[in-house]
């Protein structure tokens, strides 16, 4: 399923992670578990933010995913099911 993940970055904590030199290693290993179909870095709300659109196969793929954002950014997450418009010229041609 096709899902989109917004994370909001703890400033404190995304601080650390940048002045200590880490910030470049850490995004690696955290985009690369995620494989993403596409993965944006913006602020919302006056924090920083990323939103990743990924295939996720499995909801037990969750915690490994999720763990590192809380981990390292004290991030605030939210999963959210999305469709492309082949996705939802498919479901709209389910429709009776």
């Amino acid at each position: 399923m096709r899902v989109l993940l917004q994370a909001h970055l703890d400033t404190e904590k995304t601080n650390e992670v940048i002045r200590s030199g880490r910030m470049p290693q850490v995004l690696q290993e955290i985009v690369g578990a995620f494989k993403p179909e596409a993965s944006y870095f913006t602020a919302t709300g006056g924090v920083r933010t990323w939103f990743v659109v990924f295939d996720m196969q499995d909801s037990s793929q969750m915690p490994p995913l999720t763990e590192p954002l809380f981990e390292q950014f004290g991030a605030e997450v939210d999963y959210t099911p999305v469709m492309n418009a082949d996705d939802l010229q498919k479901g709209l041609s389910q429709l009776k």
